[in-house]
């Protein structure tokens, strides 16, 4: 049996760089050998895709943040038992852009269901599993949303006003702050392989979690 692989998430919020860089550190883990997949949330299966779409399309405030959250965890439950989980038990690293984090930042914090809430549901829903290691790619909003609009982006969270966007920035660091041997925040500013080394840093600083 192989031994289990690896399950490294990207977070951040938008424009923070997270595809790019989830591209830059599978070539890269892929040079020194390791069997990468990458993936997305929402998204990853045809039935997490569809459900995406009913969560970055349409009016800023299309869902209750009950509602939304609990889109979120549907999807996620297709994406984890038909994919991350599979790759996971043949040995397989899987870098996810995305992951709960997300929907506790989001959700939990800036859309006030309460982290308690946020954790209890992917408890009853995931049990124990969790990532590995969670990087979480710190930019200023501003510059964020601005990567995003050149990229063309247009989603639902785009959309919501700055002060959402620095209230998620601010999640995201308290997240960080609340588990400091599972996540680390990196600087996403600066050139995409500076931000790269820096991310790769890092996963070579984390130990394994067990199991």
């Amino acid at each position: 049996m192989a031994p289990r692989g690896r399950f490294i998430t990207l977070e951040g919020g938008e424009g923070a760089g997270k595809s790019t860089q989830v591209r830059a550190l599978a070539t890269a883990l892929q040079g020194r050998g390791h069997d990468v997949l990458t993936t997305r949330e929402p998204g990853g299966t045809p039935g997490a895709e569809a459900l995406r779409g009913l969560l970055v399309a349409g009016d800023a405030a299309r869902w209750t943040p009950l509602a939304e959250a609990l889109i979120h965890m549907a999807a996620r439950a297709e994406h984890v038992e038909r994919l991350v989980l599979p790759a996971l038990a043949a040995g397989r690293w899987v870098l996810c852009d995305r992951f709960v984090h997300s929907t506790a930042a989001y959700q939990g914090v800036v859309q006030g269901l309460g982290l308690e809430r946020i954790w209890a549901l992917h408890q009853a829903a995931f049990g124990t599993l969790m990532p590995d290691l969670t990087l979480v790619l710190d930019l200023d909003p501003a510059a964020g949303l601005a990567r995003a609009e050149q990229r063309g982006g247009d989603s639902r969270y785009e959309r919501m006003g700055p002060g959402f966007h620095r209230a998620l920035r601010a999640a995201f660091q308290h997240l960080v702050a609340a588990d400091p041997a599972h996540l680390v925040l990196v600087d996403a500013g600066g050139p995409p392989a500076a931000v790269t080394a820096r991310l790769l840093a890092a996963i070579d600083q984390q130990p394994d979690r067990d199991g």
